[in-house]
């Protein structure tokens, strides 16, 4: 099983992911590690090689959608993990994963993501606290392992496929440039190509970090992200977000068009901040 993630910034998350994954049942043959916009930094594990590639957009918006092609292109083996930097994995993780692909592999397997709160931040990965501690996401809450997720919630936080399914999906489209849609977009390629998505009792725990609510840091890269989907598929993604941006006067938005009226002020982004 090889582990594929991206880092922008987060080393001390990311290194948690290492110390997760060296608690594995099953260690990984290999986690890939993509650095995007960042100076290059090197990590070590005395349990499975790690892969090392580095990726630059050339401007302030994260390459996502290249960096995971890129994390494919570069993994020595054909069973994919794709693990959020933010996510530690439990111990069996990767060995329900790896039963799932034995079986039946045509299939996006989409594993549990249990978020962690603020007070255990600074906590090493204490499998027993995370566990106890752990809450699902709202639009997840008692899924069953097996049953089918719906095209439109799929997300990348925590999920396996073989190479040839990615391929057959199409891969990422890199035309999606900085936050928002990339993994939206994915999932429903996959319904497009018969790819059906099952989710399976993989668990992850998503370390606490700060984010923006309304997410204004990327305002222009959503609002890009978002017409490049409504011209692919017909309607937008992200309504919710967008709403609270036409709300505050940012945008104005139609069931056809978006339009940027204003950029938050870096006062407005700060208060965001939660």
């Amino acid at each position: 099983m090889n582990v594929l993630t991206l880092v922008h910034g987060r080393r001390g998350h990311l290194l948690n992911m290492i110390r997760g994954l060296e608690q594995s049942t099953v260690p990984p043959a290999a986690l890939v590690i993509v650095q995007m916009n960042e100076t290059p930094f090197r990590w070590e594990s005395s349990r499975f090689p790690i892969v090392h590639c580095a990726l630059d957009s050339g401007d302030d918006k994260l390459p996502l959608a290249a960096a995971r092609n890129a994390a494919v292109d570069n993994a020595p083996g054909d069973d994919l993990v794709f693990l959020d930097v933010d996510c530690v994995p439990a111990p069996d993780l990767l060995a329900a994963y790896r039963d799932k692909l034995a079986l039946s592999k045509n299939v996006l397997y989409q594993g549990e993501v249990l978020y962690l709160p603020s007070a255990l931040e600074n906590t090493e990965t204490a499998m027993d606290l995370f566990a106890q501690y752990g809450a699902p996401h709202p639009l997840h809450v008692g899924r069953c392992s097996g049953e089918t997720v719906p095209h439109a919630l799929f997300w990348s936080l925590n999920f396996a496929c073989q190479r040839e399914t990615f391929e057959q999906i199409g891969r990422f489209d890199t035309q999606y440039r900085g936050y928002g849609a990339e993994d939206t977009d994915f999932g429903f390629r996959a319904a497009e190509t018969g790819v059906p998505i099952e989710f399976i009792q993989a668990r992850a725990f998503h370390q606490f970090h700060p984010s923006f609510d309304p997410p204004l840091n990327h305002l222009t890269s959503i609002v890009a992200n978002a017409r490049l989907f409504r011209a692919r598929w017909g309607f937008w993604p992200m309504d919710g977000w967008l709403t609270q941006f036409a709300n505050a006067g940012y945008i104005e938005m139609d069931d056809e068009a978006i339009v940027l009226r204003r950029m938050p002020t870096r006062i407005e982004i700060a208060a965001a901040l939660r």
